[in-house]
């Protein structure tokens, strides 16, 4: 099993998919981190299933869908963002009509799309082992805006983590701050797309900064060993897939869901030992 999969690792396929868990982890490290300290889990979840109706106008239009579900991510997650602080209506409410309003235009686009729809499905379960290479260099652009934005203004979006009052009272411009971080968790989700699809996605951008809030407090640190936990959960469960011949995209999540609780009770555990 194990021959075989390294013999798998000189196809091209399986060098693609590899080189996109790395990128896609980088940008689930340093984003997810923010996702979960600012518990914005579900906000994240909304943006990555109204992401579907920019794939849906993508197939109707004839243009690439990646193109369309991060524009439609962004207009989505900017739209929640807005309508949440500027109106007196439960968040939960906003995100939840959006989230439906968002996978119904993907239906209905594709459905007048006429011909057969190819690598529909990948898009909501994944398929990183059909991950081509042009789409690589499209993750590896987005890392480098993420990457640029966090160094630029880490202070900043520290600021509004931790203490949104603080951060006004500084004049920092916490809603312009709350809207690019925003923006920046769309970008992330249409990576993870790629990868786990967009009914996985919430899974892999937040289980492994979970876990690694578990060991660090402080957030870089916490940025880099969620990272480091989102390859070895990819590789793991790509390893797992090829030589189960299961779904690479649930048996990542699995791998990663498995060692959270298990971190969890080993948390529990040496607590209660002390």
């Amino acid at each position: 099993m194990i021959t075989n999969f390294f013999s798998a690792l000189q196809l091209e396929f399986m060098q693609n998919a590899i080189m996109a868990g790395f990128l896609v982890s980088i940008a689930c490290g340093i984003i997810g981190t923010f996702v979960v300290v600012n518990r914005i889990v579900f906000i994240s979840g909304g943006i990555a299933h109204s992401a579907y109706g920019g794939i849906g106008l993508g197939y109707f239009f004839g243009f690439n869908p990646i193109i369309g579900a991060i524009a439609f991510s962004l207009l989505s997650g900017f739209g929640m963002a807005i309508v949440e602080r500027n109106t007196g209506e439960r968040k939960d409410t906003i995100i939840g009509t959006m989230w439906a309003m968002g996978m119904s235009i993907g239906i209905i686009f594709i459905d007048l799309t006429k011909g057969y729809k190819a690598n529909l499905m990948s898009y909501l379960f994944g398929s990183i082992l059909a991950v081509p290479k042009q789409d690589l260099w499209i993750m590896l652009i987005l890392d480098l805006v993420i990457i640029t934005m966090v160094c630029l203004f880490y202070k900043e979006l520290l600021a509004i983590s931790f203490d949104p009052m603080f951060a006004t009272t500084r004049n920092l411009p916490v809603n312009s701050l709350y809207l690019m971080l925003v923006g920046a968790i769309a970008l992330t989700i249409v990576m993870v797309m790629q990868v786990v699809g967009l009914i996985m996605i919430i899974a892999l951008l937040t289980i492994p900064a979970a876990v690694a809030n578990q060991y660090v407090q402080e957030m870089k640190q916490m940025m880099i060993l969620s990272s480091i936990l989102g390859v070895i959960f990819i590789l793991l469960g790509l390893s797992l897939s090829f030589a189960f011949n299961l779904t690479s995209g649930a048996t990542i999540i699995m791998v990663a869901g498995c060692v959270y609780f298990l971190s969890l009770i080993i948390k529990q555990w040496q607590l209660k030992s002390n």
